[in-house]
């Protein structure tokens, strides 16, 4: 299962092994999780990677 490496609103980050409707673009990025470390439902969004080298 593929892991998404996402942000809450609090500038939190983690990973999650479901990002609901991570495919309809139409509804835009931001979804509704529960955030481990703030223990709240917060509107996270995908983190965009870099790549080092």
């Amino acid at each position: 299962m593929e892991r998404t490496v996402v942000r809450c609103a609090d500038g939190h980050v983690f990973s999650t092994a479901s990002f609901p409707m991570q495919q309809a673009e139409r509804l835009g990025p931001g979804r509704l999780m529960r955030c481990p470390r703030c223990a709240r439902l917060r509107s996270v969004v995908p983190v965009a990677l870099q790549k080092q080298g």
